[in-house]
């Protein structure tokens, strides 16, 4: 079981994130995960290839983890939101 503390942790570090948010929504059973990640890795990359890029860090988790939801923006579009 893989908790929201080691999937941010795994994503800041292999993706340089400036800004990671996982949220467990599987009532803390690690199946159902929701993620937010900030990092300039997706600079000029397309939705579908920052997805893959964050698909392979997490490779060994996703065998176990039922639900996945990801959104992935750079810093640049971050702040726009802010």
């Amino acid at each position: 079981m893989y908790t929201e503390g080691y999937l941010k942790e795994k994503l800041i570090k292999e993706l340089d994130a400036v800004h990671v948010e996982v949220t467990d929504e599987s009532d803390g059973c690690g199946a159902k995960f929701s993620v937010l990640i900030v990092s300039d890795k997706f600079q000029g990359k397309p939705l579908l290839a920052r997805h893959r890029l964050v698909n392979s860090v997490l490779q060994e988790e996703l065998k176990t983890i039922h639900a996945f939801t990801q959104k992935t923006l750079t810093v640049e579009q971050w702040k726009a939101q802010s």
